[in-house]
């Protein structure tokens, strides 16, 4: 059986970290880098087994990802972020990927759980996302925290979806969409305003977002004030 390793980036994450790590248990390693928390974040992966490395929490998430990446041992790697969880049947496609090994990296769809609801429309499930690989033949590039992972060799699908739970209330939705409307407005790629409303139009009425009820309202609402706000600070803060 291949060995996989689970790569890990949190900070001050004390409050999801413990059912992330508990999903994957089963892993042959876990590596977590801790970006400088002030909880017990570190400890909290320490007694988990986990082995912990201590890091200047970069804006760019994926210089840390990346590192995370580079500490691990398996033959495979399953990157999670702290509030994702890899229930059993997505545990199981894992492993029988790593067994077939037919490719260099698998996408697997994404559960977003928004507010007491699993959204099933609107952009939001789903919600592929490129995550397992085989060790040494894909990374995180370091230029863009949104740019996926850059793969050597055929990418295949993963039927199983895992899970995310991102905003544990609305502050922190709102917390979450000016940090990362920040570093997008940050990004050297020229952005037009119409991103944003279009995204809400396609999203919510073509995907069929109103079907989600009130949480897929919120979260086509607050696709499209995230798209608006990194282009007033884009083009009207002078972020440094």
């Amino acid at each position: 059986m291949p060995k996989i390793s689970v790569s890990i980036i949190a900070r001050n994450e004390a409050k999801h970290l413990k059912a992330c790590l508990d999903s994957v248990a089963w892993a042959y390693e876990v590596v977590v880098v801790d970006c400088e928390s002030g909880d017990a974040t570190g400890e909290i992966a320490r007694a988990a087994g986990a082995r912990v490395f201590v890091r200047r929490n970069e804006p760019n998430l994926n210089i840390n990802k990346q590192f995370a990446v580079q500490q691990c041992s398996g033959d495979w790697v399953l990157y999670l972020d702290p509030d994702e969880r890899c229930v059993p049947a997505f545990a199981k496609a894992v492993m029988k990927a790593a067994e077939r090994g037919e490719f260099a990296a698998y996408t697997a769809p994404r559960r977003n759980f928004y507010f007491g609801r699993w959204l099933a429309r609107g952009g939001k499930y789903p919600d592929t996302q490129l995550r397992f690989f085989k060790r040494g033949h894909a990374s995180f590039a370091c230029r863009d925290v949104h740019e996926r992972l850059q793969v050597d060799g055929r990418i295949g699908a993963l039927g199983e979806a895992f899970e995310h739970y991102p905003y544990d209330d609305a502050s922190d939705m709102v917390r979450k969409m000016d940090f990362y409307s920040t570093i997008k407005a940050k990004s050297p790629v020229e952005m037009r305003f119409s991103r944003g409303p279009r995204r809400f139009l396609v999203n919510y009425f073509l995907r069929g977002g109103f079907l989600d009820g009130w949480q897929g309202f919120a979260a086509a609402v607050m696709d499209l004030f995230g798209e608006i706000l990194t282009y007033i600070k884009k083009y009207n803060d002078k972020i440094s």
